[in-house]
């Protein structure tokens, strides 16, 4: 059963996304919207296909670069601070503290000051990314390694597990699901923080691509970036999901 409901799911996707297309063509068409306010499906395509080589591969490139970058030194940071609220309780109060006044802060405006301070390179933009990660990767982070059976924590206190025995065989694997579900909330994130800073200024990526077409009202330009970054945020989705059924066996038993 399982098997057969996964093998529909892609299907049913792509028939869902070709149905709001077509809605949407059919809509503007029949409206008769300016091209300048919402452009059609078929316009955006034809500028995403037209322009890709020249235009969109570089800066997709770019602005996936800065994403993950910002999500693998953003979850680096929060399992080492997991790591150490779990094993020492008293981090606790400090960390999360900082980790909500980052959470606090206003990106968008943080952005500039940043591109300020660290130049129009992937410097700032992999920080805005990481920023974004942190604090959600954090939490579920900590709340993976705490969420045991005491039952099993005590069997293993009872065989004279050390710490990194306890962490390694029991919090680990428990707090695995945990992580997965936090990349796949966290991913898209940092696609979001990259192309914020790009936005601020830069000299490439999909960001600085879409503020030139803001500046220039070239809405057709624009959704072409759109469309780029919802299929970059659905691959590494769908890529997290795959990896998580690999890795997580255990979590995920098929019926």
């Amino acid at each position: 059963m399982a098997r057969s409901q996964l093998a529909l799911n892609p299907w049913l996707t792509a028939l869902v996304f070709g149905l709001t297309l077509l809605a949407w063509e059919v809509g503007v068409r029949w409206a008769g919207v300016p091209v300048y306010l919402l452009p059609a499906p078929s316009v955006v395509l034809h500028t995403l296909i037209a322009r890709f080589t020249s235009d969109y591969l570089a800066a997709t490139l770019i602005t996936v670069g800065e994403a993950l970058g910002g999500l693998a030194i953003g979850s680096a940071a929060a399992i080492a601070l997991a790591l150490g609220i779990t094993f020492w309780p008293r981090l606790e109060g400090g960390v999360m503290s900082i980790a909500i006044l980052i959470k606090s802060m206003p990106l968008a405006a943080i952005a500039p000051l940043l591109t300020i301070w660290l130049g129009f390179g992937w410097q700032p933009k992999v920080v805005i990314a990481a920023l974004l990660v942190f604090f959600p990767m954090l939490v579920n982070l900590v709340a993976g390694l705490r969420a045991l059976d005491p039952a099993k924590l005590e069997h293993m206190r009872a065989w004279h597990a050390n710490r990194w025995q306890e962490l390694r065989y029991l919090r680990v694997p428990h707090c695995a699901p945990y992580f997965f579900a936090a990349l796949k909330v966290t991913a898209p994130l940092a696609l979001i923080g990259a192309v914020v800073a790009e936005w601020a200024g830069a000299s490439g990526g999909l960001g600085r691509i879409m503020w030139l077409a803001y500046t220039n009202l070239n809405l057709p330009l624009m959704f072409a970036a759109i469309f780029i970054l919802s299929g970059v945020g659905i691959g590494l989705y769908g890529l997290i999901a795959a990896l998580e059924r690999r890795i997580v066996f255990w979590a995920n038993p098929e019926v």
